[in-house]
């Protein structure tokens, strides 16, 4: 038998293949380095990946409410138009426009409400966010004074299309002057001699005036009102002298051409209203009218200085009836001479009542005979 012994080994081959290997090492250590930062900067991505299209949980609030939503979007305005959410113009909200999510965030949400406004008189479309109308206008910009009406009232609530319409007031105030009218008296003058008179004092008209206030909206007139009223001048009062001094008394008298003698006329006599009297004179177609001292201008003394009385005075020509005298008028009654007018002329007689329209009521009569008596007055016998 044959003996085999173990091969021998050459340590010089072993060697040189390791060699091979660590110079092949460092020659290629840049490649191995940045192949293996390229594996990892793979690996990472794919992890990114993943984890982008993994759900994360975002919280809306919008109106006050709030809502959790999973959505794998990592922009805001991709979750806004994936939950089909309306975002005012500025972007408002906890995240910018441009900005990404992380789990758990939460997006604030202001809705967009289109208004109609209509001030000045021009209507214009307008987007807001506001809660209320007051919050609306601030926010457009539209200056509102105190006296300004807005629709609806500043704390409503805005909604969808709502019209706010704003109501422009101005108040100007004006002033107005009026003339006071002057007041007429009657004066007795005892130098005077009955019948006669003379202006003492000129009448003089005032003068008031009145400050109006006028309201428009949006430049309409709807209200005025009177807000102060003063005197600026203030009236002067006519003054009549009425005479009261006694004059002759003429009688009515007749001439006898027998004897040239004159002789005044004492035997006529007449019953009238009852009563027998006799007259000096009658007066054919005699105008009557009527006076009240309700007139304006009209006092309530007379020319002779007594006070009218309803049933006793008249005005009367005193060169036709004497001052004092009383007289018999047809249909009319007994009255008395007691005052005077510038309008009383000849065959005229003016009858006196307390109420303007008694004496409105009277009018004008014409044709009427007086019968005059002279200064007393007949009794019923």
């Amino acid at each position: 038998m044959g003996f085999f012994g173990p091969k021998e080994t050459t340590h010089g081959s072993r060697s040189s293949s390791m060699s091979y290997a660590l110079r092949w090492k460092q020659e290629n250590k840049r490649q191995i380095i940045v192949g293996g930062i390229i594996t990892v900067a793979l690996l990472v991505s794919v992890m990114a990946w993943f984890y982008t299209q993994a759900d994360k949980n975002i919280y809306l609030v919008a109106d006050g409410n709030t809502q959790s939503t999973g959505t794998p979007e990592t922009k805001p305005d991709q979750v806004l138009e994936q939950q089909e959410a309306n975002l005012n113009a500025e972007g408002q909200g906890s995240l910018s426009l441009s900005g990404t999510f992380q789990d758990g965030n939460q997006l604030f949400i202001d809705r967009v409400v289109p208004v109609k406004v209509t001030a000045d008189g021009v209507t214009s479309q307008h987007l807001t966010t506001a809660e209320n109308v007051q919050e609306a206008i601030s926010k457009l910009g539209v200056s509102v004074s105190s006296e300004d009406k807005v629709y609806p009232s500043l704390n409503s609530p805005i909604q969808s299309d709502l019209h706010i319409r704003i109501v422009r007031v101005d108040r100007h105030t004006l002033k107005r002057t009026e003339s006071i009218p002057y007041t007429f008296v009657k004066t007795s003058d005892p130098s005077l001699e009955k019948g006669k008179t003379k202006l003492v004092q000129k009448g003089h008209t005032g003068v008031v005036v009145q400050e109006i206030e006028k309201v428009y909206q949006d430049g309409q007139l709807v209200s005025k009102r009177l807000v102060n009223k003063s005197v600026e001048k203030q009236p002067s009062t006519k003054v009549l002298a009425v005479g009261t001094k006694p004059k002759t008394q003429v009688l009515a008298a007749s001439i006898d051409r027998s004897n040239q003698a004159v002789k005044i006329s004492q035997n006529n006599s007449v019953k009238k209203g009852g009563v027998q009297f006799k007259y000096k004179k009658v007066l054919k177609n005699v105008s009557l009218t009527a006076y009240s001292s309700e007139e304006s201008g009209i006092g309530t003394k007379t020319a002779s200085g007594a006070r009218v009385s309803e049933g006793r005075t008249i005005a009367v020509d005193t060169s036709v009836i004497p001052m004092g005298w009383w007289v018999y008028i047809e249909g009319v009654g007994f009255r008395k001479a007691e005052d005077t007018g510038s309008a009383i002329k000849g065959n005229k007689i003016d009858v006196y009542y307390d109420s303007l329209k008694a004496a409105n009521n009277f009018g004008r009569k014409k044709g009427r005979t007086v019968y005059v008596i002279g200064p007393v007055k007949p009794e019923l016998n």
